[in-house]
């Protein structure tokens, strides 16, 4: 054999690994892609049917609060147990997340998954069965569905102003409070939430109708929302707890 054919021969021996190397790194990316895709479409199925579970359970409680009577003869003041819900979706995974590394995204919601086992069990609860976290958005989401269907399963159209005002106020308050509170302190932050979403119903309520002395009704809902804000938040604090979530 000529030393030019035997050259050429080698070459084209390398070209061929070389060739079928890179089809088989092609082909393990394409397989990985398709198990990205599908584990991301898995989770984002477990994630919309959860929030559904969620929004259902909180508008169930709310219809069912809403036909209470209360025994303090002054409007504003409810239990708000529809809040467990908020709270509980607010904090839905941070307590793993603190037990583990520690690393969280943006609005406090951490992702439980590595990129290597990214198509394995990561990124779902212990029982598989549960997605890994909640984030800010989805309990907004959630309260935002709540308020808007109980307005309308309940006929009240009209308080839906002073719901909305008050919901608003509180998430917002309690979505700051979740940076410096534990686990174990969701009951701190679930009255410093029905706190603000007492006053900002009666802030809704003097804009509306105009009556200023409407404010007097204020020190009865602080401190109702005082009271009702420690059992939402002790209820979502206890079943957080009891889920290991």
């Amino acid at each position: 054999m000529s030393p030019i054919l035997g050259l050429n021969l080698n070459k084209s021996i390398r070209f061929k690994m070389n060739l079928m190397e890179n089809l088989k790194k092609s082909a393990n990316r394409h397989f990985d892609g398709l198990q990205n895709d599908r584990y991301n479409m898995q989770v984002s199925v477990k994630k919309l049917t959860l929030m559904a579970v969620l929004t259902a359970l909180a508008l169930i409680i709310f219809i069912i609060e809403a036909q209470i009577p209360m025994p303090i003869p002054v409007p504003g003041v409810k239990l708000g147990l529809a809040n467990a819900v908020t709270l509980f979706v607010l904090f839905y995974g941070t307590g793993k997340s603190r037990k583990g590394s520690g690393a969280g995204d943006s609005d406090g919601s951490v992702d439980m998954g590595g990129s290597d086992n990214a198509a394995g069990s990561s990124g779902v609860g212990e029982s598989g069965a549960l997605p890994a976290n909640l984030t800010t958005a989805n309990a907004f989401t959630i309260l935002l569905c709540r308020i808007v269907l109980g307005a309308v399963f309940t006929g009240r159209l009209v308080a839906f102003a002073y719901s909305i005002t008050g919901g608003l106020l509180g998430f917002a308050v309690q979505v700051v409070m979740k940076r410096f509170v534990s686990n174990k302190q969701i009951w701190v932050c679930g009255a410093v939430g029905a706190v603000f979403h007492n006053i900002g119903q009666i802030l809704a309520a003097v804009i509306i109708t105009g009556t200023p002395a409407i404010v007097a009704y204020l020190p009865v809902l602080i401190i109702a929302g005082v009271v009702t804000g420690v059992l939402t938040g002790l209820v979502a604090q206890f079943t957080l707890e009891h889920l290991k979530v």
